[in-house]
């Protein structure tokens, strides 16, 4: 495994044009995320959190500066090599599970290695795997309408480690669940950094949620602060 930064942000800045004006959502940001680490970026709403998470999931493309993933610049890539990024090498979890609800849970899962080109036979075994590990081993052929919300979001944590990903990208994954499962899911999130080794960044209002991270950064105005209490 290479040691170079998982991420290198330099001078990455985001503009959108407003009806007046340029609109800045995020100023200049350097910033390194190493491999294996857990993030949290906190702030409020409006301050460019979930606009940083789409940047590093390359559904957006900044308007200026460097943008690193495992050594390549994100803004250079074709849409094509953007998209096999995203399938192979970043996971994503949002508030919302997203979940197909005419599917069983492990078909919901199983799809996404599907679409990454993997055989049918193996995507249902890798699948039955991720589901075992955060703990709906038992829940395989249900529909996904008869799950708990925690577990639905459980289901969508599987899909997005299925193509174990050099990264998990997370936008407020608790922010739909009552408190005590929404702890289950940010401590089922660290174990898998832990199990799988992959690099965590989370977006989060939950202060619960971000002080289970290992560091914390407060996103301001569009800049980047160290979050120390």
């Amino acid at each position: 495994m290479s040691s170079a930064p998982l991420y290198e942000l330099r001078g990455v800045g985001k503009d959108y044009e407003g009806p007046a004006e340029l609109l800045t959502v995020i100023n200049n940001l350097d910033l390194v995320i190493e491999r294996g680490e857990a993030l949290a970026i906190t702030g409020a709403s409006g301050s460019g959190k979930s606009t940083l998470l789409h940047l590093l999931g390359t559904l957006d493309i900044p308007s200026r500066g460097e943008l690193l993933f495992n050594g390549r610049n994100l803004a250079e890539l074709t849409d094509d090599a953007k998209a096999a990024v995203r399938n192979h090498e970043i996971g994503f979890v949002f508030q919302f599970h997203h979940l197909l609800p005419e599917f069983s849970t492990i078909e919901n899962v199983a799809m996404q290695a599907i679409i990454g080109g993997v055989a049918k036979k193996e995507a249902f075994e890798r699948a039955a795997e991720m589901l075992g590990l955060v703990g709906l081993g038992g829940r395989l052929e249900h529909k996904v309408t008869t799950l708990s919300g925690g577990e639905r979001q459980r289901a969508a944590i599987a899909r997005a480690v299925l193509m174990q990903p050099s990264v998990l990208l997370a936008d407020e994954p608790t922010g739909n669940l009552d408190e005590r499962t929404g702890e289950s899911v940010g401590e089922l999130l660290l174990r898998l950094n832990d199990e799988l080794g992959m690099t965590l960044v989370v977006v989060t209002h939950n202060p619960e949620l971000s002080e289970l991270m290992r560091r914390r950064l407060e996103l301001r105005a569009g800049e980047l602060y160290v979050q120390t209490g």
